[in-house]
């Protein structure tokens, strides 16, 4: 008995595991064609050193529908792609009355683009170590004759609000350069962590909503998936059964199944697992006969149907939540099952 259990845990684990995949993947597919992490690195970024654009507000929106609404399709704040390295001497600061809205992005694109790589047209930059950061900084420090003050004041006349948070970092590392640089590196490497959890909750929502359109294509009724494995299980101890008895027994499994021979049945049924049942019921399913190519098949009556039947509302409500758990808590669970251990 507790082996049927073990077989639908793993069943429902693996189920939810896929499906968690392709979640994950679309997810990641959106991001990379739409190099969304990296427009959200240089909208944080140009709103840090340049500030909000006067006509637009700012490069980072606050809402949710707002940064995936606006960052992809409408506003693109990265700085163009250069394929030169960074020049041994940074440019000068720019005077306030010629600043333009990214002056001091591009000062730091300047030094930093050597770890970048073409994107049609733009940077690629997604991520920049604190430590390279720090560095640029202090190279832009340098431009202005290694004076820091003089730096600060340059930033304060450009109404940089960089200013505000290197002044502190100044005045903490009191005045001393090598303590300013490791400030500034710690300083970024906080921001860029908090940068990042506004990210994952940005991108939640995007997971939510990718996880009820895959529930949906699919139809995946995690109840009704549930009562097939259990009924495979008993098929299969049925037929085991079948085959250690006698004829008798042979002659009622004959009567179960339509037709002559039980044996091309029992085949037929055992090479169907419930998984390929349940996909076999997506919008969209795919069969592989014994012979000949697969073929494609349009389900869209039967689709609908499953979608608008109230009774596989729960099911597909289950499936949901299953996926918002995301594909690394499935993998857990499925190691903890089976027993594979970590290699790490």
């Amino acid at each position: 008995m507790l082996s049927v259990y073990v077989d639908l845990a793993l069943g429902l684990v693996v189920a939810f595991l896929l499906l968690s995949l392709l979640v994950s993947g679309l997810n990641e597919a959106f991001v990379r064609v739409l190099a969304i992490r990296s427009k959200f690195l240089w909208a944080y970024l140009r709103d840090t050193m340049d500030g909000a654009d006067k006509k637009t507000g700012s490069w980072l929106p606050a809402g949710v529908l707002d940064v995936f609404r606006v960052l992809p399709f409408l506003r693109d704040p990265r700085p163009r792609h250069n394929d030169l390295p960074a020049p041994s001497e940074p440019g000068r600061m720019p005077e306030p009355e010629t600043q333009s809205g990214d002056s001091m992005i591009k000062l730091l694109y300047e030094r930093v683009r050597e770890i970048d790589h073409a994107k049609r047209g733009k940077t690629s930059i997604a991520n920049i170590p604190p430590a390279r950061f720090a560095m640029a900084v202090m190279e832009l420090a340098a431009a202005q004759g290694g004076d820091v003050e003089q730096f600060l004041a340059k930033l304060q006349k450009i109404d940089s609000p960089l200013y505000g948070h290197l002044k502190g970092v100044w005045e903490t590392a009191q005045r001393d350069l090598d303590r300013f640089r490791q400030g500034v590196e710690t300083w970024f490497d906080g921001e860029m962590q908090r940068l990042s959890m506004l990210y994952r909750r940005y991108v939640k929502w995007v997971v939510a909503v990718l996880g009820l359109g895959v529930t949906l294509l699919f139809t995946m009724d995690g109840l009704e998936y549930a009562k097939t494995l259990l009924r495979d299980n008993a098929f299969r101890a049925s037929v085991t059964a079948v085959a250690g008895a006698g004829p008798d027994a042979y002659d009622e499994l004959k009567a179960r199944c339509t037709g002559g021979d039980p044996v091309p049945c029992v085949t037929e049924v055992l090479s169907q697992p419930a998984l390929v049942k349940m996909m076999d019921q997506a919008l969209v399913s795919v069969s592989i006969p014994e012979q000949g190519d697969p073929s494609v098949h349009w389900n869209g009556g039967t689709w609908w149907d499953r979608i608008s039947t109230p009774s596989h509302w729960p099911g597909f409500l289950l499936t949901y939540v299953a996926l918002l758990f995301g594909a690394p808590f499935w993998w857990d669970v499925f190691r903890r099952i089976t027993g594979i251990r970590s290699r790490r």
